[in-house]
C-alpha cells in the first residue's frame, strides 16, 4: 500500500445539519443546533473511531460550514488530504425534525459542490493505494456528473485490485425507483461487498420474493450482508447464507446513523480480518450503540467499548 493511502478511502457528500433541541418541530423551535452529516463522513468517523486507516473525500463549498467539516473530520482521525473547498458552489444543508413522532428531512443540495464532483477530480493513485474503497447511492443520485465519478472510481479500484464496499443507501427523495435501479445495480455487481438492507432489495429487484431476490445476489461476485431481515442481519456468500440476530440496544434515542454505525463496524472488522460472519457481529454492536445517543455520527463508538461488548467484559465505570 502507498504510504499516501489510508486503508479505506471513501467519498461522497457531506452537508452542514440543523435541528432543534430535542424533539420539536422547526417550526416551534426558537434555536437550532449545528452538526453535518453524510452517509460516507458517517462511516468515515466510525471506522477511524474503531482503528481504522481512512480517508474521506469530496467537495465542499469554501464556506463556514465547509470549513467546519473538514476540521471536525481531521480532527477525528479521518484524512482529508484530497478533499476540496469549492468557492464557486456552497456545502449543501439539511434541516431535521421531528413531527407527530415521525422523523422529517429537508435537503438543499442542489447545485452543491458535491454534485458537482467529476471524474477528474479523482487522485486515481490515492484510490489505487487503498485496500478498500467504499461508495454509496447516495453519491450516485445526486447528478449525471457523480454518476460518472463513482463509475470512475470504482473502475479505478477494480483495476489496481483493491476491494470495493457498496452500500445502495436508497433515496427516493433524489431519484425514481427506475433510475435507482438503473444505476445501482450495476455497481452491485461490480462490489466485493454489498450491503443493502431488506427494504432496498425489495425496492431495487422489484419483489418480495425471497427466494427470487437471494438467487440474483447469488448471481453477484459480492458477498452481500442484507440488514434488517427481520430481528436478524443475514449474510450470502454464494450457497452459504447465515443468519445473525441482532445486538440489543438498552434503549433507542435516535435510529439516525445506525447503518452507517454498522457499515463503519462491518469495514472495520474485515479490515482487522475477521470473517465476515464475525465482522457482522461487531458491525451489530457498534449499530446498537449509536441508537442509544442523538446525532448522526456523534453516537459512535471508540474500539475499547465496541471490544468489551464483543468479548463480554463487564463495563467499568471510572
Amino acid at each position: 500500500m502507498r504510504e499516501s493511502s489510508p486503508g479505506i478511502v471513501t467519498f461522497g457528500e457531506s452537508m452542514a445539519l440543523f435541528m432543534p433541541q430535542e424533539h420539536k418541530s422547526i417550526e416551534r423551535a426558537a434555536t437550532l443546533e449545528q452538526s453535518f452529516g453524510g452517509a460516507e463522513s458517517n462511516v468515515a468517523i466510525g471506522l477511524a473511531r474503531l482503528g481504522a486507516s481512512v480517508g474521506w473525500f469530496g467537495a465542499l463549498g469554501d464556506d463556514p460550514f465547509g470549513k467546519l467539516i473538514l476540521k471536525a473530520l481531521r480532527g477525528e482521525g479521518v484524512d482529508v488530504s484530497r478533499a476540496r473547498l469549492n468557492k464557486e458552489a456552497p456545502t449543501g444543508m439539511m434541516f431535521r425534525e421531528h413531527v407527530a413522532g415521525k422523523l422529517g428531512v429537508h435537503y438543499f443540495r442542489k447545485h452543491s459542490a458535491a454534485s458537482q464532483m467529476c471524474p477528474e477530480d479523482l487522485d486515481e493513485d490515492y484510490i489505487r493505494g487503498a485496500k478498500l474503497l467504499h461508495v454509496t447511492g447516495i453519491t450516485a443520485a445526486l447528478s449525471d456528473n457523480c454518476r460518472k465519478t463513482i463509475r470512475r472510481a470504482i473502475d479505478i479500484a477494480k483495476d489496481a485490485g483493491v476491494l470495493v464496499s457498496f452500500d445502495p443507501n436508497l433515496r427516493l427523495k433524489l431519484w425514481s425507483i427506475e433510475e435507482a435501479r438503473e444505476t445501482l445495480l450495476p455497481l452491485a455487481a461490480d462490489a466485493d461487498y454489498f450491503l443493502p438492507g431488506w427494504d432496498e432489495l425489495k425496492l431495487l429487484y422489484d419483489t418480495d420474493d425471497y427466494a427470487d431476490i437471494k438467487k440474483r445476489l447469488n448471481d453477484l461476485k459480492a458477498i452481500t450482508i442484507i440488514k434488517g431481515m427481520g430481528d436478524s442481519t443475514v449474510v450470502l456468500d454464494k450457497e452459504t447464507e447465515i443468519s445473525i440476530p441482532f445486538y440489543p440496544a438498552e434503549q433507542v434515542v435516535d435510529t439516525v446513523g445506525a447503518g452507517d454505525g454498522f457499515c463503519a463496524g462491518f469495514l472495520a472488522g474485515i479490515m482487522k480480518g475477521m470473517q465476515p460472519v464475525e465482522a457482522v457481529r461487531l458491525a451489530s454492536i457498534n449499530g446498537s450503540l449509536v441508537v442509544q445517543m442523538r446525532g448522526d455520527w456523534e453516537a459512535l463508538p471508540e474500539w475499547d467499548v465496541v471490544e468489551q461488548r464483543m468479548s463480554a467484559k463487564a463495563w467499568v465505570e471510572r
